[in-house]
């Protein structure tokens, strides 16, 4: 037996440390090479770290929300082979990026999930059935050594859970676990069995919870950094709000007709699509909205390309998945990059290069709009578009009154570089486009 000491590798990127978000294993655990040993968190990026020999855990160093320096101890692990390890680890692990904190006030370089160093279980036999079935385990139990293939977010789910992914049969590409498999056998473990005879138990009493229990949550991980980019936006940027009414009775008209023009099961159009390509057109006049502020050179950056941030609600927080190139998309090209960067974030599917380097930024919390919102420019951009939920409302129109279909534009720009006149006329050109939107498509 012998001692191998694994320090925490240099992550790339210009890392010198990182946050511990959670442990996978603890002392006295058997872990396998390539086993994850814990997730932890950079500027740039949350990383799970792969044990780079087998062996028993003898100790682990610091708790969640720690940061532990590049190159520091991280764990302890007792090897069989004589030559394993000596005292300290004599190879850097690769690490496999997994969640990117890209959030409405990320920086614009999150790092992407990636199954990059992830050994893929053998293809589970279709004969198993959905979720759960003999085979997968008894695949798993035949090669203890081979990681189930999944995503880190489905992988943490299930650690807090105590479930055993190799239990569990996944039904994407190769036998891969997606979000339904891990949902199916929980919901499968948890079903009540049923009585054969006799009256059903009478459950015991709950303990009545006291009115002053409290639960403490600690900030770590994507929360801490969102938190943190969220602050650290809100102190800088002197936010000016523009908050404008659009008639979209006309734009209403355009998306019902060509959504009845698409074939069955066609994912239908949204507003989006719509705004974004209004968007596109309105910042060729104000190039000035279409920026990246350098604070350490002192600069504005003006982009020709218009590179689309869209804030994305994920179960892991806020992210911002970027369709590059907007100016050259077509409406329906819009809508399909905008839905697959969306899900992208939402699976942790996306990769880096997708979730940063945007230049402004749409947001909209689609039903649940309300009529007005603030929202955070996600610096280093300067502004930042946000979509209030679409209702009906008298409006007088040439003298008469008539019932029309609004929407308000809650929008926030950096008044340090983008005077309120130009923010409005912004705004008001995008109304226009949008209350006519065959003007959306004419070029010039």
């Amino acid at each position: 037996m012998s001692r191998y000491v694994f320090k925490l590798p240099d992550l790339g990127e210009g890392t010198v440390e990182a946050e511990i978000v959670g442990w996978r294993v603890k002392p006295g655990d058997t872990v396998a090479e390539d086993d994850v040993l814990v997730e932890v968190m950079t500027e740039k990026a949350a990383v799970e770290v792969p044990a780079p020999v087998s062996g028993r855990v003898i100790s682990t160093t610091g708790a969640p929300g720690d940061m532990v320096p590049v190159g520091a101890e991280l764990i302890v692990l007792e090897t069989a082979a004589a030559g394993a390890g000596a005292t300290s680890a004599s190879k850097p692990a690769v690490p496999a990026a997994t969640t990117a904190p890209a959030a409405a006030s990320a920086e614009p370089a999150p790092a992407s999930r990636s199954a990059s160093g992830v050994v893929a279980a053998p293809a589970r036999a279709a004969a198993a059935g959905a979720n759960g079935g003999a085979a997968p385990a008894a695949a798993a139990a035949a090669t203890p050594g081979l990681r189930v293939a999944t995503s880190p977010a489905i992988r943490r789910r299930a650690h807090e859970a105590g479930i055993d992914l190799r239990q569990v049969a996944g039904s994407g590409p190769n036998g891969r676990i997606v979000p339904k498999d891990l949902e199916a056998f929980v919901a499968r473990r948890t079903q009540p069995t049923p009585l054969r005879s006799g009256p059903k138990p009478v459950p015991a009493a709950r303990p009545a919870v006291p009115t002053a229990a409290t639960e403490e949550i600690k900030v770590i991980g994507l929360r801490r950094l969102i938190a943190q980019r969220m602050s650290e936006a809100k102190r800088t940027i002197p936010h000016f709000a523009y908050v404008e009414e659009l008639d979209i009775t006309e734009l209403e008209s355009l998306r019902r007709h060509l959504n009845g023009r698409l074939p069955e099961g066609a994912a239908p159009l949204t507003y989006l699509p719509f705004l974004a390509l209004g968007l596109v057109r309105v910042l060729r006049e104000f190039p000035q909205c279409n920026a990246h502020y350098d604070a350490e050179r002192g600069v504005i950056v003006r982009y020709a390309a218009v590179h689309l941030g869209i804030a994305t609600q994920t179960p892991d927080g806020l992210k911002v998945p970027v369709v590059h190139d907007a100016q050259a998309l077509t409406l329906w090209e819009l809508a399909a990059a905008m839905r697959r960067m969306s899900e992208a974030a939402r699976t942790n599917k996306a990769k880096r290069e997708e979730l940063s380097g945007s230049t402004i930024t749409i947001t909209s919390l689609g039903k649940l709009g309300g009529i007005v919102s603030t929202p955070i420019i996600n610096a280093p951009e300067v502004a930042i578009i946000g979509v209030n939920r679409a209702i009906e409302r008298p409006l007088v129109i040439e003298g008469a009154v008539a019932v029309r279909l609004t929407m308000n534009l809650s929008s926030s720009f950096d008044h340090r570089f983008v005077d309120g006149y130009d923010a409005a006329s912004m705004i008001q050109a995008l109304k226009e486009c949008l209350e006519h939107p065959a003007t959306i498509f004419i070029s010039g």
